[in-house]
């Protein structure tokens, strides 16, 4: 009997003005599941967009397969990269002074500037963003 599961995994690392500060698991959620599954059709119909955007907020609810959008979204920024190795995504986004200013405990990928298609949800113990600070976060989603 062949017993191959299929896995998403994330890990996130967090860096506050180039410092690391949390290093934390994701969840890949029920949407983004999904996103995976059509994505291994590519039909004029089914072709979801690409993951393009990454979100910070501030709520400390946990997160939860069900989710489709961050509990309280402080700021969302285009990726700086996306890149495949193996079967390792690396999304990359900085979020620059002035934006998503406030106690960041939550994160997200998506595929729009608003709403769209949620891929990840993760929560952490709270980083302080200044107006005066950045915020750069990796993200890997491994395929095991």
């Amino acid at each position: 009997m062949i017993n191959d599961g299929f896995n998403l995994k994330g890990k996130v690392e967090v860096r506050l003005n180039d410092e690391v500060v949390r290093e934390i698991d994701n969840l890949v959620v029920t949407t983004g599941k999904g996103f995976v599954a059509a994505s291994m059709i590519k039909t004029t119909s089914n072709s979801p967009a690409a993951m393009t955007h990454m979100a910070i907020g501030s709520d400390t609810t946990n997160p939860a397969a069900g989710d489709t959008a961050l509990g309280n979204e402080l700021g969302r920024v285009t990726l700086t990269s996306a890149a495949v190795s193996g079967a390792v995504v690396t999304y990359i986004a900085t979020f620059p002074a002035g934006t998503g200013t406030g106690a960041v405990v939550e994160a997200g990928i998506l595929n729009a500037s608003s709403s769209g298609t949620l891929l990840c949800h993760t929560e952490f113990d709270v980083v302080n963003k200044g107006s005066a600070d950045a915020i750069t976060i990796t993200w890997t989603v491994t395929v095991s």
